[in-house]
């Protein structure tokens, strides 16, 4: 027998011309909200400076018998242990180190004494001189800082410390600090573990600037990595050109007492001076030998130096940008009013009651 009493529950449904009536309701509030939204996005947007962006790529040499041990000593001399992670990988897996090398603080106040100028100015300065005075930063973060420093300047004693100007990547000033962190998000390293080609992305505010660096990014990144791909073989040359130095000099003495002693001795034949001569011949001999033997080792070293020099193929080399990379003005100014549009909404429907049914709620 069914109860008459329990009566089935209606699901709610959801009157789109009712909530259509109610934000009709709000026109003024959505004109009022919008026109702020407007005003405040254009102002943030237009506070905010214009970077650029230039982009380089170039590509590995990768065959080397010696890539594995010169690299491990490249990464240990930033701190960074690759002989347990590497194992017996293959040698196309190094040049996914190059971004953590780039990464380093080592690396970076390297690019500190490089010499710029700006776009249609001649005056030049150091990289680190104009990271640290010539950046533009928003109104807002200028009048953060003034005040800051009017807060903070009430409770200094008035006696400044000298800023050292020497730079030490053991340990940094708070300035170099602050500095070396903004050029790691300003110059990016990134590396194609397919391809190993090699991506160099260096933004600024002035195109020329972002063009330069880019252009010396890359040959300090090849410069480091041919330094210590090559360690090892400049080791062995300059040990081989010291040895060659010294065989050539004993060679040298061994041919003047040799000559000396025949020119001096020609018409004597006893045989005391024979045996002498003999003597000294023999030893002409042998030096002759290790002369010719230091000769040939200091080439097969001048040779090893040379296969052991990397080989980089530029794929796309720097060029000053003609366009902005950003700021996208146009497109924050949207994002700011579809938010102010989607906050003004969902504050009608609450004031209407129409979020219950559009939420699944009795």
């Amino acid at each position: 027998m069914e109860d008459n009493n329990i009566v089935p529950q209606e699901e709610a449904s959801i009157d789109f011309v009712k909530i259509f009536k109610d934000l009709l309701k709000y026109k003024k509030l959505y004109l009022k909200v919008l026109a702020v939204a407007a005003v405040v996005a254009v102002i943030y947007t237009l506070g905010l400076p214009n970077y650029y962006k230039v982009t380089v790529k170039l590509s590995p040499e990768l065959n080397s018998s010696r890539t594995r041990s010169s690299m491990s000593s490249l990464a240990s001399a930033f701190g960074i242990n690759i002989s347990g992670a590497m194992g017996n990988s293959t040698e196309a897996l190094f040049p996914t180190l190059y971004p953590d090398l780039m990464n380093s603080v080592t690396f970076h106040t390297t690019l500190f004494p490089i010499k710029i100028h700006r776009d249609k100015e001649d005056s030049l300065m150091t990289y680190y001189d104009y990271l640290l005075n010539e950046q533009k930063a928003p109104w807002w973060s200028r009048a953060i800082g003034a005040t800051k420093g009017a807060v903070f300047g009430l409770f200094s004693s008035g006696e400044k410390k000298e800023e050292k100007t020497t730079v030490d990547p053991f340990r940094l000033t708070k300035k170099q600090t602050a500095i070396v962190k903004s050029m790691k998000s300003r110059i990016i390293c990134d590396v194609d573990k397919k391809t190993m080609v090699i991506t160099i992305d260096v933004i600024d505010q002035d195109p020329l600037i972002a063009a330069t660096m880019a252009d010396s990014v890359q040959q300090r990144l090849q410069d480091f990595i041919t330094d210590y791909r090559t360690k090892k073989a400049r080791n062995d040359l300059a040990f081989s050109r010291k040895a060659f130095a010294e065989a050539k000099q004993r060679y040298d003495e061994a041919r003047v007492r040799y000559a000396n002693y025949a020119d001096a001795n020609m018409r004597i034949f006893l045989e005391s001076y024979r045996t002498e001569q003999a003597r000294l011949n023999q030893e002409l001999q042998i030096q002759s030998q290790v002369y010719a033997q230091a000769s040939a080792q200091l080439q097969q070293a001048e040779l090893d130096v040379q296969k052991e020099t990397p080989a980089f193929t530029v794929l796309e080399p720097a060029t000053v940008p003609v366009r902005k990379a950003g700021p996208a003005r146009a497109k924050m100014c949207i994002i700011f009013l579809f938010l102010a549009f989607l906050g003004t909404t969902a504050y009608a429907l609450y004031k209407e009651d129409d979020l219950k049914p559009l939420l699944g709620l009795n």
